[in-house]
């Protein structure tokens, strides 16, 4: 059986992550999954977390969603 590459382990951190940032947003909110999907695939974290090169994704989503609550108060240039 052949080992995963890094692009697939990448894929499942990522994807991993992303569902339980979904999860807090819905806890927090209250809002739909369809809002809190929204929420986070808008979020300014989404394009930093899918840089598999920055390797944001090996963080704990707890860290994560902190991350992404703290970006999306700061308005970008």
């Amino acid at each position: 059986m052949n080992e995963p590459t890094h692009h697939q382990i990448a894929n499942y951190l990522i994807d991993h992550a992303l569902s339980e940032l979904v999860k807090y947003v819905i806890e927090d909110t209250g809002c739909t999954v369809e809002q809190a999907m929204e929420r986070v695939y808008n979020s300014p974290l989404m394009p930093l977390l899918q840089d598999e090169e920055g390797e944001l994704y090996v963080q704990s989503p707890a860290y994560l969603y902190e991350l992404m609550n703290n970006l999306s108060t700061y308005k970008f240039l």
